[in-house]
């Protein structure tokens, strides 16, 4: 399975985010990444609903949105309307999770759910079953281009024997997002990762197709060109 890529907004020249989520499109991004921050469950401000819809008019790629927002589920519906495809809400901002997953689903997204480093996989044991997918924060979130938490690989690992144990034959993507380059995009694939999230090592770049295909894994890409 060839690991898929969403290049994260956030490190973008917001000046002229419309061309930049078109660019990494044609770059051969699978997914757009876009991180939604209210300044409360994390130290930054970024964008809301009329960004999110505006640039959903530039691409027909997926828009994977990150809600790192306290109490998602009370914004959820007009993120969907927005534009969102997958809706992600962390476990620690939300006190019913269950009911939080199921509400994005009957919104038509796929509900997914992020762990902060520090946080314990136990946390979503009970809510396997409503997942569509695992985010694995390997930084702290809140800002780009930090460095990738090392001790976070073992909760990858943990995260995919928890999937085996109770997907129930089920495609539930496992994404791993902070401080991914091509160094550490092969170690969190290693540990189970079928989707990155990728910022400065994408938007930082000269080449986006070449950042991509570097993420990606160059070898893997053209043998199945």
């Amino acid at each position: 399975m060839v690991l898929k890529v969403a290049p994260s907004i956030l490190s973008a020249d917001f000046s002229r985010l419309g061309e930049e989520v078109a660019a990494v499109d044609k770059a051969g991004a699978d997914w757009i990444h876009l991180d939604v921050m209210d300044g409360v469950f994390v130290p930054n401000l970024t964008f809301g609903m009329p960004v999110i819809q505006s640039l959903r008019k530039t691409t027909t790629k997926p828009f994977d949105l990150h809600l790192m927002i306290m109490d998602p589920e009370r914004y959820l519906g007009e993120f969907r309307t927005a534009g969102g495809d997958r809706l992600t809400v962390h476990a620690e901002a939300t006190k019913h999770l269950h009911r939080t997953l199921q509400k994005i689903r009957e919104l038509g997204a796929a509900a997914s759910v992020a762990l902060n480093p520090s946080s314990p996989v136990s946390l979503i044991e009970n809510v396997v079953s409503d997942l569509d997918q695992i985010v694995i924060m390997t930084v702290n979130p809140g800002y780009s281009g930090q460095q990738f938490i090392e001790t976070v690989v073992p909760k990858i690992r943990q995260a995919r024997e928890l999937l085996k144990a109770n997907g129930n034959g089920r495609q539930v993507e496992l994404m791993v997002d902070g401080g991914v380059n091509p160094e550490t995009a092969r170690v969190v694939e290693k540990a189970g990762a079928s989707v990155v999230v990728a910022g400065h090592a994408v938007f930082k770049q000269p080449n986006y197709e070449k950042a991509i295909a570097d993420i990606r894994g160059r070898q893997r890409k053209l043998a199945t060109a």
